[in-house]
């Protein structure tokens, strides 16, 4: 016979193991051109812009 366990581990046991399962929020920062939020470290999706400088060319095709 294998491996298995002698009793069964309590509900409380099972939750605490289970606490740092839990899904978090992305971190959003604000744009500093436009003011608009975006994923830390990443581009603005609105503007173009990233620390400042134009890095993506962001024309309204519609």
């Amino acid at each position: 016979m294998g491996p298995l366990p002698k009793k069964r581990h309590s509900i409380s046991r099972r939750n605490k193991r289970r606490s740092h399962d839990g899904l978090t929020l992305k971190q959003l920062d604000r744009c500093e051109n436009c003011g608009s939020y975006r994923l830390a470290h990443h581009v603005c999706p609105n503007c173009g812009q990233y620390r400042g400088r134009q890095v993506v060319d962001v024309t309204s095709e519609k």
